[in-house]
């Protein structure tokens, strides 16, 4: 059996025992994903007519999925021969079988209570970031699967105490339930650690930024969690369609600040962004090469930071004749804000600087009383400001001025218009 074969750290050990409900929690690089990888091939290979769903609250699409992280097991484990990776499922293959094994990878939010029932034959669900589970969705998915001997596992990064997965597989009473078996895990226990690219990033947050690197790699709680304002994204590959209309945006900055451009592009409600440049120092003279990092950015309208007029005007004449200032006025920060939340943005791994700030961007908090103001921090919002100017066009054209704003906006403004 594949068990026997693959090493496990001893902190998952509790997990190996018979149980209802398996949970582990933790940080960044712990293994836990690879550890119920592992183990789900390892029952498909145990038992061929296994049936298993893969499951998150929002999967829009397989990208989204474990299925990857499961091709990759079979391949590196060597057991490509058990199974047929089909597009969108993956079957077990068992000799002389009349009924295959199956895996299959689905969205809690796409199910009803009555399409729920279609999984009650299922013998393991696991739900991957359950931290993001809604209480709904735990609620419809336990009852279901009544199957002899079924399991549910989950494996998240803790958020906040109050999730539904923590309260559930973390809350009072639940450490004397024997259909629960949970442990927590960080990159310290997993041995080959060290061996990754993520160890250069862990001793980065742990020296910058204490908060984060309690949260993101020792998984404990979220503790700015109620005040940060973007929880609408996610990382992933991509490569842009060839026919984008590519929005640029541009944030300036010199001394302590740095000059920032971005690229991204909408689809229906989802807010690509797949290139960023951004340097502390720049002079005036370098920028153009700075912009130019960026595919595209010669060709389409650039959207810039108003506060610099002079700026705006030395790259209209250096070779970005689509550069526009952005149109600044009361309450254009919050509606920019606004506007990015309303969609689901998917970020570029090579956007770092993209990914630490919709991670850290917060709302201002009382230093007395912890609790959570209505101004937004001014900070670590460089990129941010950027992709609002990006999206500025799009938010203004779905907008109507009214009256007063359209006498303080001339026409002549909107050179967004022309891209």
């Amino acid at each position: 059996m594949i068990g026997q074969n693959v090493k496990v750290s001893s902190s998952f050990a509790p997990l190996l025992q018979k149980a209802r409900y398996k949970g582990a929690y933790g940080g960044r690089g712990s293994g836990k994903s690879h550890f119920f990888a592992e183990q789900l091939i390892a029952a498909c290979l145990a038992d061929p007519t296994m049936r298993a769903v893969c499951v998150r609250e929002v999967q829009r699409s397989l990208d989204q999925s474990v299925k990857k992280l499961l091709e990759d097991k079979i391949a590196d484990l060597g057991v490509g021969e058990h199974f047929e990776i089909r597009a969108n499922e993956i079957h077990v293959l068992g000799k002389g079988l009349r009924r295959r094994g199956l895996i299959i990878f689905q969205g809690m939010q796409d199910h009803t209570a009555a399409s729920i029932k279609s999984l009650e034959g299922y013998r393991i669900a696991w739900v991957e970031e359950a931290q993001s589970l809604s209480r709904r969705s735990l609620e419809l998915l336990t009852p279901t699967l009544r199957a002899p001997g079924a399991e549910i596992w989950f494996s998240w990064n803790p958020s906040l105490p109050s999730d539904p997965v923590d309260a559930f597989m973390r809350g009072p009473g639940v450490e004397d339930d024997p259909d629960i078996a949970c442990v927590r895990v960080t990159f310290e226990d997993n041995p080959w650690f060290g061996k990754t690219s993520l160890a250069a990033d862990m001793a980065r947050d742990a020296k910058r930024d204490p908060d984060k690197h309690a949260h993101v790699w020792l998984g404990g709680y979220d503790e700015k969690g109620e005040a940060r304002v973007f929880r609408n994204w996610t990382v992933r590959d991509f490569e842009a369609p060839a026919e984008a209309q590519h929005r640029f945006g541009a944030d300036w900055g010199f001394a302590a600040d740095p000059t920032v451009l971005v690229r991204c592009h909408l689809e229906g409600r989802q807010l690509f962004v797949d290139y960023e440049a951004w340097m502390v120092g720049c002079e005036i003279d370098n920028t153009p090469a700075l912009f130019d990092a960026l595919p595209g950015s010669r060709r389409f309208i650039i959207t810039a930071d108003s506060a610099r007029p002079e700026l705006v005007s030395y790259m209209q004449r250096n070779g970005f004749p689509k550069i526009v200032s952005a149109i600044k006025g009361p309450g254009s920060l919050e509606d920019g804000v606004e506007f990015l939340k309303s969609y689901d943005i998917v970020v570029h791994p090579r956007c770092a600087h993209v990914i630490e700030e919709l991670t850290a961007y917060s709302w201002r908090t009382d230093r007395l009383s912890g609790a959570v103001l209505s101004e937004l921090e001014d900070r670590r919002n460089h990129t941010i400001d950027a992709l609002r100017y990006a999206c500025e066009g799009a938010r203004r054209a779905v907008k109507p001025r009214s009256a007063e704003r359209a006498r303080r906006e001339p026409v002549t403004q909107l050179g967004w218009m022309a891209g």
